[in-house]
Parts: C-alpha cells; sequence; structure tokens
C-alpha cells in the first residue's frame, strides 16, 4: 500500500505531493461514445432535435467539466489548462466523443481529458433523452498521454477496437500490452512513426465538411472507408469531421497517433473554402504524385469534373496521408485505385517491402 502514490504509510488517501517534479508540457487524449439508436444519431446530425444545438451544448459542457475536475474528483490537483478540444464523429448508432487537454506543469491531465468526455457524454444523454431514455454513455478511456519523465503512452490500437466491438470496456484491466513508448515530443513521434507496433494495421479518417460538422448533412464517405478498411483487418479511428477551416487541426490531431494510413475526404475542389490539400501539403515529408493522379484519371474517365479535384498524397514519416474528394463515387474511385497498392506502399514505407516494382 505504500508504494501507491494515492496512499500513505498507514494506508489512508492522500493528494501526491508534484512541488518536486519538473514542469513539462502535458497532453492527454480521451474517448467515449454515446449508444442510442439510429433515429436519434440522424436527428443529432440535422439538428432536428428538440432541444436544439446538442453538439455544441455538450462540446462546452466538456470543456467546463475538464476545467472543475480538481472539485469533482477529490484527489486531484488544480491545474491550468491550457487548451481543451472536445470534437465529435458519428456512427450508425453512436455518437463518439474525443477530448484532448494540454497543459504545462507537473501532473497530467489524463482525468480532464477523461471528464471532458464523461461530462459531454451525459450532456449529450440529457440533450436526446426525451427521444431514446435507453441511451448509453459507454467506453469512456484514455487513448494517449504524453510528458514527464515517462514520455508517450498509448492504449494498444489492438485492444482497444476488440474491446469496443465486443462491448467489454466498462470491466477493462490495464493490459501488459498498454505501454510507454518513448520520451520523444510528439511532433517528432508523428514523423517519425515511433511507437507503432508493426503488427498492427492502423488507420484514420478525416472528413472535412463545414456542414457535417455543423450536423447540418450527412457524411457518407467516412462510414464507405471504414468498412472497406476494415473489412481489410486495419484498426480505424474516425470518421472524425471537421470544418473545412478547421482540418489543419484534424490532421495534426491525426498524426500524433502515427497512423500507418490516413485518408481525407472533402475539401479537395477549387472552392475559397477547400482546404485540404493546402493542409495536407504543410505536414508532408514526401510526395506520392503518381497515387493523387491516378486516383484523378480513375475519377475523370466516368465524371470530368472529377479534374477539378486537387487532392494530393504522400509521406509523414511512416504514415501515408490520401486526400480523396467528398463524394461517394470520388470515395469508391479513390478504394479502386488503392486497394492493389495498399500493401506494397505501406510495406515499403515501413521498410519492409522490396523494391523491385518500384
Amino acid at each position: 500500500m505504500s508504494e501507491l502514490s494515492h496512499v500513505d504509510r498507514e494506508g489512508r488517501a492522500r493528494m501526491v505531493d508534484v512541488s518536486a517534479k519538473a514542469e513539462t508540457t502535458r497532453i492527454a487524449v480521451a474517448a467515449g461514445e454515446l449508444r442510442t439508436t439510429a433515429e436519434v444519431v440522424a436527428l443529432v446530425r440535422a439538428d432536428d432535435l428538440p432541444k436544439a444545438d446538442v453538439l455544441s451544448t455538450a462540446r462546452i459542457a466538456g470543456i467546463a467539466g475538464a476545467k472543475k475536475t480538481s472539485e469533482l474528483i477529490p484527489l486531484c490537483h488544480q491545474l491550468a489548462l491550457s487548451s481543451v478540444e472536445v470534437e465529435f464523429g458519428f456512427t450508425e448508432t453512436a455518437i463518439t466523443i474525443e477530448a484532448t487537454a494540454k497543459t504545462k506543469g507537473p501532473t497530467g491531465v489524463e482525468m480532464e481529458a477523461l471528464t471532458a468526455v464523461a461530462v459531454a457524454g451525459l450532456t449529450l444523454h440529457d440533450m436526446v433523452k426525451a427521444v431514446d431514455p435507453a441511451a448509453t454513455v459507454t467506453a469512456v478511456r484514455l487513448l494517449t498521454k504524453e510528458g514527464g519523465k515517462h514520455g508517450r503512452w498509448e492504449r494498444p490500437v489492438a485492444e482497444e477496437g476488440d474491446a469496443i466491438a465486443s462491448g467489454r470496456l466498462e470491466d477493462e484491466k490495464p493490459s501488459a500490452a498498454a505501454h510507454f513508448v518513448t520520451d520523444t515530443p510528439p511532433e517528432a513521434i508523428g514523423r517519425a512513426g515511433r511507437g507503432r507496433d508493426e503488427d498492427v494495421r492502423t488507420a484514420a479518417i478525416l472528413v472535412a465538411s463545414t456542414g457535417a460538422a455543423a450536423g447540418t448533412r450527412v457524411d457518407i464517405t467516412g462510414p464507405i472507408l471504414v468498412e472497406w478498411l476494415t473489412g481489410l483487418g486495419f484498426s480505424v479511428r474516425g470518421p472524425l469531421v471537421y470544418a473545412d477551416a478547421d482540418i489543419d487541426v484534424g490532421l495534426s490531431d491525426a498524426l500524433r497517433f502515427a497512423p500507418a494510413l490516413m485518408i481525407t475526404t472533402g475539401g479537395t475542389g477549387p472552392s475559397p473554402t477547400d482546404a485540404t490539400p493546402e493542409a495536407t501539403l504543410a505536414v508532408l515529408d514526401r510526395e506520392l504524385p503518381g497515387v493523387a493522379e491516378a486516383i484523378r484519371q480513375r475519377g475523370t474517365a466516368k465524371f470530368p469534373l472529377a479534374a477539378l479535384s486537387r487532392g494530393v498524397a504522400g509521406l509523414v514519416g511512416r504514415s501515408v496521408i490520401v486526400n480523396l474528394p467528398g463524394s461517394p463515387g470520388g470515395v469508391k474511385d479513390g478504394i479502386t485505385v488503392l486497394e492493389p497498392l495498399l500493401d506494397h506502399l505501406l510495406a515499403q514505407v515501413a521498410g519492409r517491402g522490396n523494391h523491385d516494382n518500384t
């Protein structure tokens, strides 16, 4: 008992003295979901519930909850939070929640991120209970934490995906596979791709759509990609939906997990608000122009206006990023081009493929 930091020599609960710890930048990402009905998900996305502006209300509640964590969790320290972000996504019968908390101080912000997810989830429940009183807030868990002497820790992707699929997250125990990866700063992790299990194929799906982010339109491109990649054995994060103006934030956040593959949809056209190619080019180490051009040519063969797509493809460390148009047809064209390339491409990027045919 005396070895547990929250317990003194007599076995009594105490607040840990962190005055001797170094102040470092601390970041934690947590996630959860509200499981409900397809009808409720559609109503929330269309902003058509009796209690309007559901997502904005839940986002504000999550941020407020993070700021009050030390009042809610007895032994937590008061922290000067530098940032709290709460984002939402959708599956057919759930609203996903992800919170990122940041601070510079002597102790971590895991509890702040988890509290933001929990409070946002409870607020969602309050907003939808008139339509679905059986809705469930579940799968609240820490995804990553970084900063301090232990560096970066991340939840094993395969284990997390298995746990969510089986609905056993409420009883989840820490796994021996859960590990602190490195003391390397998060931006270096994103560039180098370190800390990823080479045997687990990971992917992230980002959707650039101001309407979908606001809940005024329904995106169907993200679910198409999730179904495709899941069928190929990938563990998929997303779809993560961002307004066009915020897609650079989405890219930066997703790269912290160093996925093997990241696919974006939307924001590739010539409209003044389309910013996905610019945001992608800003983070790329190297381009893969042949991949982007093959996708354009595939689309143009059936739909001449596909030539207007400005999507790019390339590498960030060991992560492959591909921009696809924001239409179902454009996404399906992209899948057709990518599928025969994917295994060889990812193997080469990971340093395991042969170079005979490239």
